[in-house]
């Protein structure tokens, strides 16, 4: 297995899957768990789990810390892409091979099609499309290296490249739930970073999104709205590196 890609899992309270999840992702390409301060079995579920890398957290960070920390550890490790895949087997780490196939690019989406919106709920699926469009609209890119329209900018299940990896790790992310899929989009459009699709399925599980999750999620459009074309903070040298 070439030290390529690293499987990055955010894990709260997961015990119930991440056995199954971890060992499955095994498979595909090497692992690295996040705990982010579980409080129950899912430490000691890990513990017992060989060829794993496993970051504890002693306060919980959300997916934003989780993700950024998986990150900076595969930036320091040496792996050229990170996926990001949720613990809950929302996404299905058999579908890996996708990722690891796909073409070269900074941010590789994988895109939910109507099959995996039979499991969703309907408000679900209202979310999903209405964060997908407003967020095409403040993103809109004649000159994107990739698709002008990208079809599912919620989706988690994500490959970042190295180079994304620097420009995320690097500027300063204000948001810490659900609305740090739509900030990661505006931080690496706006660094000129290149994207592209794959499709996957998508199994609903439970739904941690509650009003106040929402509310977060259109306040921090509006925030990216206004921010133009530039994000603050991304480092000028790697946005110019990523253009490359």
């Amino acid at each position: 297995m070439q030290k390529r890609i690293l499987v990055v899992v955010p894990a709260y309270n997961e015990a119930d899957t991440i056995a199954e999840l971890v060992n499955r992702t095994k498979r595909h390409a090497d692992v690295c768990v996040v705990d982010d301060c579980s409080k129950d079995q899912t430490p000691q579920i890990l513990a017992g789990i060989k060829d794993i890398h496993v970051i504890r957290h002693q306060k919980n960070t959300h997916i934003a810390g989780a993700v950024l920390d998986g990150m900076r550890y595969a930036l320091e490790a040496g792996y050229e892409y990170v996926v990001a895949m949720d613990a809950g087997l929302s996404h299905d780490p058999d579908e890996l091979p996708t990722f690891i196939k796909a073409e070269s690019a900074d941010l590789v989406i994988g895109t939910r099609g109507s099959e995996s919106d039979k499991n969703k709920p309907l408000y679900r699926r209202f979310l999903s499309m209405a964060g997908s469009l407003l967020m095409n609209l403040i993103l809109w890119n004649p000159h994107r290296d990739g698709p002008r329209w990208i079809r599912d900018c919620t989706s988690g299940y994500r490959r970042y490249s190295r180079r994304a990896m620097q420009v995320l790790t690097t500027t300063p992310m204000q948001c810490r739930a659900f609305d740090f899929l739509l900030e990661t989009m505006a931080v690496l459009e706006r660094a000129g970073c290149s994207v592209r699709e794959v499709p996957i399925t998508y199994r609903f599980t439970n739904s941690s999104l509650n009003r106040r999750i929402v509310m977060e999620a259109l306040r921090t459009w509006w925030r990216l709205s206004w921010q133009g074309k530039k994000a603050p903070g991304v480092n000028k040298d790697l946005a110019s590196l990523s253009r490359r």
